[in-house]
């Protein structure tokens, strides 16, 4: 499968607590991994047994060699990926305290927004599924309208507020936002409220993330609850970039929607239960004994 979007670098501090302002603490572990909703979940779908490529545009910094260096280490292709002379990616310094909350800073990358795929049809020409996040709409756009041709499935990662009228919801054959971005996307704080919205406008499946409380889906007028697994979170960070990732894989493999999502949970769940980001993604075996567990630890 291909997994397009934004690149991040990610150095993730463990701490009991978030510092004071002007105050210092010690941290119990630094972790730095490959980040990004696109390229996180490129290495869900690796850890999951799947063959992932990423593509999305990188600099020329050392920020995007490391990247680079990290992804290709966690076995993704990364031929997809355009190299902008001059730029740099994302870089993101995290602290997670002891009950699995975030602090993030971010150095936002420069010079890659106008970045396209040199060819898009080609991109997913040997592809079954596309899985893109919506930070570079204009490089992801031509690779979903390519997928939309060739009649694969077609999943945008909602994580970026935008607006009810995106032409990227159109296109998707999936769309599945966080929470916060649907939120932000079209005014309403009713979760089934804001599918109802997005729904006018979209032409497939829509979903929404919702921590650890329920996601919401539909396809068609009529909004469903799917309980998720309930877990002591050490590390959030990363849950849903492997619910997409994990989602993709799943259609990938011809499971119906309602099964990809619950193997998605189980795999977001279990990532929230270790330290490190998408380091923490599970194995395929350990994710298929939670679901064998049938409804044992459902929320």
């Amino acid at each position: 499968m291909l997994c397009a979007g934004i690149a991040v670098e990610d150095f993730i501090f463990r701490v009991e607590r978030f510092p004071e302002p002007g105050a210092k603490v010690q941290a119990a572990a630094l972790i730095a991994t490959p980040g990004g909703c696109a390229a996180n979940a490129a290495v869900a779908v690796a850890r999951l047994g799947g063959e992932a490529r990423f593509a999305g545009p990188i600099g020329t910094d050392e920020a995007s060699e490391r990247f680079l260096s990290g992804l290709t280490r966690s076995g993704v292709d990364v031929s997809g990926i355009v190299r902008v002379d001059g730029g740099s990616i994302s870089v993101s310094g995290i602290f997670i305290d002891r009950v699995g909350e975030k602090m993030v800073a971010t150095r936002r990358g420069e010079k890659l927004a106008e970045a396209r795929p040199a060819d898009a049809a080609a991109l997913v020409a040997d592809v079954e599924v596309v899985m893109a996040d919506n930070r570079f709409p204009d490089f992801v756009h031509p690779i979903l309208e390519a997928a939309r041709r060739r009649a694969i499935p077609a999943i945008l990662d909602g994580d970026r507020a935008s607006t009810p009228d995106d032409a990227l919801f159109a296109i998707a054959s999936h769309v599945i936002f966080s929470s916060e971005a649907l939120r932000a996307t079209t005014g309403r704080d009713d979760l089934a409220a804001g599918l109802g919205v997005i729904a006018e406008r979209a032409r497939g499946f829509l979903a929404v993330t919702n921590g650890p409380d329920a996601v919401l889906w539909c396809e068609g007028p009529r909004v469903e609850r799917m309980p998720v697994f309930a877990v002591a979170a050490v590390d959030t960070l990363g849950a849903g970039d492997t619910f997409h990732g994990a989602f993709a894989l799943a259609l990938a493999e011809g499971q119906a929607p309602l099964a990809a999502m619950r193997f998605a949970a189980a795999a977001a769940a279990l990532k929230c239960t270790r330290f490190g980001g998408i380091s923490g993604t599970p194995g395929r075996e350990e994710v298929e004994t939670l679901l064998a567990a049938g409804n044992l630890g459902l929320k």
